[in-house]
């Protein structure tokens, strides 16, 4: 397992295992630490629920910058409450009828199959070049998310393979799903390479390219992002890169952050949440062209 610096503000280090390194905390020391990290992280799953990034994005950048957690276990611990956030918010918006579950469904593939794709090579190569190259994107999403929506054009169409699989909504038509599609891989890869649901570009695909309205979008981003991680976690898993001690309070901080946004949801206006998603999006991209450039 990696050596995290991080795990505990004041852990004593202690390098006489044969195993390796191995980090040493006083009981109350990790206490304080694991409250610390629960309270953040339940911002991060508010925040993620209300805009539909699913908290991991949020927490990548928080593990490493303000708690000085080791990268890949900073990605590891982000996917596994990824998986929290979506059990926890997603099951509320499903109740509620916000979630297009066969759009979810559908996109689920692509974005598995990224996953999976990402993962393999997260050990192998450089996240520096990729951390600048995804910052650049979430800057081209939050700017795209604030621009003017189109004009709906009457009388427009589903999309004909919409129409087959009948993924059309109350009130709304679904456009472009093979870029949608695409788009879905590509933001499966960015999550297993950097250990984050891809809730960025999932929702920029659903409502720029495929014309969903923005709480549908966000929704069904958070329906999805669960198995995405899922698809990714096992191999962060199996390179040791998930450890417990970190885990367990970021997971329960997420999910507890999730089932309030998951309420809030429905009375937030969507213009505001254009702009909570669009700000936070735009210090996340900050950090990471900042920490990729390092």
């Amino acid at each position: 397992m990696p050596h995290n610096k991080g795990l505990c503000l004041h852990a004593k280090h202690s390098a006489a295992a044969a195993s390796g390194p191995r980090i040493v905390c006083e009981e109350m020391t990790l206490t304080l630490f694991s409250a610390e990290l629960a309270a953040a992280s339940m911002l991060a799953g508010l925040i993620g629920a209300l805009t539909g990034l699913g908290g991991g994005v949020l927490l990548v950048p928080l593990l490493t910058l303000a708690f000085g957690v080791n990268v890949h276990l900073a990605a590891g611990a982000s996917l596994i409450s990824v998986i929290a956030t979506s059990s926890g918010a997603a099951s509320s918006y499903v109740r509620d009828g916000l979630t297009n579950i066969r759009i979810g469904i559908l996109l689920e593939v692509a974005t598995t199959l990224g996953a999976v794709a990402g993962a393999l090579v997260a050990s192998r190569l450089s996240t520096s070049v990729i951390a600048v190259i995804f910052g650049i994107a979430l800057l081209y999403s939050a700017a795209k998310t604030l621009a003017p929506s189109p004009e709906p054009v009457p009388g427009t169409a589903d999309d004909p393979i919409a129409v087959r699989l009948r993924l059309g909504g109350a009130g709304y038509s679904v456009q472009r799903v093979p870029l949608g599609f695409a788009v879905m891989a590509v933001a499966g890869a960015l999550s297993g390479l950097l250990g984050i649901g891809s809730g960025a570009l999932k929702v920029l695909a659903m409502d720029r390219i495929m014309r969903l309205p923005f709480k549908v979008s966000t929704t069904t981003s958070n329906f999805m992002i669960g198995v995405t991680a899922a698809a990714s976690a096992g191999i962060y898993l199996r390179h040791g890169y998930v450890d417990p001690l970190l885990v367990w309070p970021v997971m329960l901080g997420v999910l507890a952050g999730a089932l309030w946004g998951a309420r809030l949801l429905p009375r937030v206006h969507v213009v505001r949440l254009r702009w909570i998603f669009s700000t936070v999006i735009v210090v996340l991209a900050v950090e990471m062209i900042a920490k990729g450039i390092r």
